[in-house]
């Protein structure tokens, strides 16, 4: 197959290009390199032959039809999207411009592409998204596909808003979508603003561990390669107009991830005490949901699809990633926003 995989320089999408490639796959990365889209994720597939990159940015429609008509992809990943809640709180409009205009953009490019080859039937377009649509569970439940969209921040709004739009443009143009609904991920390459890699560079760095609220919510964490694996698989045999729940069926509360982040760091980078002591409980984020699960048994019933890797494993692989690349790490400090607070506006 040739792909085509939007935001690939990214953390989800650098996995899954890296995995393709890996099988023998042709992969046309498309990113616009904003603050977290870093080519440094793509230098074990820099050299491939089976690869090419395009700086480009799906707010641009004239940017898009050009690659599409030059590279002719079998078939679409779209990944390419703001991401981070605490950001969207801040500053919304981005995630709207982005998240709903971008994949209005490419939805429009793809279907041009689809009808000017004569809808070649292997032809998808999937559409890659997050369980936050759902809004939040109370202490028991797991979303499944039919649960009613109910989104709470800027993100999962702009995210269940580019949802309804993929939906939209099978059931009215006939587009062969394919739409997946993931939970937290995690792993090697993740930008250092969410939960995780923050837990682990700040108590290297000797700074405060930040916990929002009293540390119960909870979530559903999925290692990145893990999913990486589920959305190919999704591709390769999802039908088309169908859409599947992606998770790791692994619940844990914020504050017991990152006790377990500092248990490992004891282990592995050692230090005078404790890493825990450096735990701070502060003002919880606006509108935070409480708990995320997904319910997978679509997917395993359907394509056979099962998360291979435990949380401990995960958490081990990626505290010790972080570790021996402290250059990769190191080289994002520099961004704007680094290190502070945000998404405090209510």
């Amino acid at each position: 197959m040739k792909l085509l995989v939007t935001g690939g320089a990214g953390f989800i999408g650098s996995a899954v290009v890296r995995l393709a490639i890996g099988r023998g796959h042709q992969v046309v990365t498309l990113d616009a390199l904003t603050y977290a889209g870093r080519l440094e994720n793509l230098d074990s597939v820099a050299d491939s032959p089976n690869h090419a990159f395009i700086r480009a940015d799906l707010r641009d429609p004239d940017q898009l039809g050009p690659v599409f008509a030059q590279h002719r992809p079998d078939k679409v990943l779209h990944l390419a999207a703001e991401t981070h809640v605490d950001r969207s709180i801040d500053g919304p409009r981005a995630f709207v411009e982005t998240n709903v205009m971008g994949t209005y953009n490419l939805l429009e490019a793809a279907r041009a592409y689809w009808v000017a080859e004569g809808r070649p039937e292997q032809f998808r377009f999937h559409h890659i998204s997050t369980d936050e649509v759902f809004g939040s569970l109370g202490a028991t439940g797991a979303f499944t596909e039919d649960t009613p969209y109910a989104p709470n921040s800027p993100y999962s709004a702009s995210k269940a808003s580019s949802d309804h739009l993929v939906r939209a443009w099978h059931a009215t143009f006939g587009l062969p979508v394919l739409l997946t609904n993931c939970s937290n991920n995690y792993g090697p390459y993740q930008f250092p603003e969410k939960l995780i890699p923050t837990v682990v560079l700040n108590a290297l760095q000797g700074k405060p561990i930040p916990v929002y609220g009293n540390g119960t919510n909870v979530r559903d964490w999925l290692y990145v390669e893990d999913h990486a694996e589920a959305l190919l698989a999704v591709l390769e045999g999802g039908a088309a107009g169908r859409s599947y729940n992606i998770g790791g069926n692994r619940e844990v509360s914020n504050i017991e991830l990152v006790r377990a982040i500092c248990t490992l760091l004891d282990e592995l980078r050692p230090i005078a005490g404790t890493y825990a002591d450096q735990i701070d409980f502060v003002t919880d984020r606006p509108g935070h949901d409480f708990r995320y699960a997904i319910d997978a048994t679509r997917i395993a019933d359907e394509l056979g699809w099962q998360p291979a890797t435990s949380l401990e494993d995960g958490l081990r692989r990626t505290v010790e990633w972080y570790l021996g690349n402290d250059s990769w790490w190191q080289g994002v400090q520099g961004h704007a926003d680094f290190g502070k607070r945000i998404g405090l506006t209510a």
